[in-house]
């Protein structure tokens, strides 16, 4: 048994390996500009959302913008809490240091890549907006971003696949678990 789970795990990790290095080579200046792109402006994005929705519903009057506000922003930081938890614990290089073959595009704050926190950070915002706002002007837009980072993130060498997945998973369920957390909420105040 030890032995099967040994060469599946194997398995995975080659697979992990591979798709890295192949969406790290063939290098374009396009595809660096836009790497560049996704990767500067997740924060800024990750901050500019609840901002921006607090300012209309502050300006509105509009209470329950304000809530969304309170709610993604709140998504967020639980996001980035478990994000920058699961990498002191799990301590995984980043491929370009582990691996000669893997090309280093962009500084990296930490030594330490799984999981991907701006893959984290922008499929958490992608989830907030879609689970609150529910366009398709919002939903397809907001995806095509999370994938661009996620893509970015193992173009710029800092990232395997398995790291934005569960960065995405992260995300995603950080978003879900606090949109249920203000329903919860919202009902008790209501009662």
């Amino acid at each position: 048994m030890a032995s099967f789970l040994v060469s599946h795990a194997s398995i995975a990790q080659n697979a992990d390996i591979n798709i890295a290095k192949a969406i790290n080579q063939n290098e374009t200046a396009f595809k660096n500009s836009y790497a560049k792109f996704c990767s500067k402006t997740t924060t800024s994005f990750s901050f500019a959302s609840p901002l921006t929705i607090l300012s209309v519903g502050l300006i509105t009057k509009n209470k329950a913008l304000q809530k969304d506000a309170i709610y993604i922003a709140g998504s967020y930081v639980a996001s980035t809490i478990v994000t920058q938890a699961a990498k002191h614990i799990i301590q995984r290089e980043r491929p370009y240091q582990k691996y000669n073959f893997i090309t280093q595009r962009t500084n990296a704050d930490a030594n330490t890549s799984m999981p991907s926190g701006h893959t984290s950070a922008a499929f958490c915002m992608a989830t907030s907006l879609s689970l609150r706002y529910k366009k398709w002007y919002i939903i397809v837009p907001a995806y095509l971003y999370a994938g661009s980072v996620a893509w970015a993130r193992m173009y710029q060498g800092v990232h395997y696949p398995s790291d934005v997945f569960i960065g995405a998973l992260i995300g995603a369920g950080s978003a879900w678990a606090g949109l249920k957390i203000q329903q919860l909420i919202n009902k008790k105040h209501r009662k």
